[in-house]
């Protein structure tokens, strides 16, 4: 039996959530949003708790269940409190601008790189150093993250480029001392 799948999800008040032909729609205070579950879960809303359970015991059936589990409560989290990720600009002139909902990185290179905040996405730069990418989709917010975090990854020599606040970066000893 799946730990994860079989745990009953409580839906907060002011949310609601709806079943439509295998559609789980789920409306908050901050959005909506909308996923797609597999047709051998089940999926049945009674008096603010939504259960899920699966049609047979084959290894694809039970890998989904706590899938689809996981993704409706992912979505109940994101329109009640949002997500966010946190990334910081490490290196001397790395620094972040915000110009409406484009985010401008200078990161090294001979030109700033764009990059426009998909829908439903917000971008917040308290500091030239600090990223914040905030949304109430769960994975849409990780790649946006991912794809600023990609511009310029982490190097091991310097510890320079755009990481994950609490990201821990490996570093490498430089060249050997010359012998004298």
């Amino acid at each position: 039996m799946s730990r994860v799948g079989s745990t009953p999800i409580t839906v907060p008040s002011g949310v609601e959530v709806t079943v439509n032909d295998g559609v789980v729609e789920v409306n908050g205070p901050k959005g909506d949003l909308s996923q797609t579950i597999d047709p051998r879960i089940t999926i049945s809303v009674d008096d603010g708790v939504v259960t899920l359970t699966r049609s047979d015991e084959e290894r694809q059936s039970r890998a989904l269940h706590g899938l689809s589990r996981a993704l409706v409560n992912n979505m109940v989290i994101g329109v009640t409190e949002g997500y966010a990720k946190e990334l910081q600009a490490v290196g001397v002139g790395y620094r972040a601008i915000l110009r409406g909902s484009t985010l401008e990185l200078q990161v090294g290179f001979s030109h700033p790189v764009t990059i426009e905040a998909p829908d439903g996405i917000e971008f917040e730069v308290p500091e030239p150093t600090r990223i914040f990418v905030r949304g109430i989709d769960k994975q849409l917010v990780g790649q946006v993250a991912a794809d600023i975090r990609a511009v310029r990854p982490p190097e091991p020599y310097k510890g320079k480029g755009i990481r994950y606040v609490d990201e821990y970066v490996r570093r490498k000893a430089g060249k050997a001392g010359v012998a004298v």
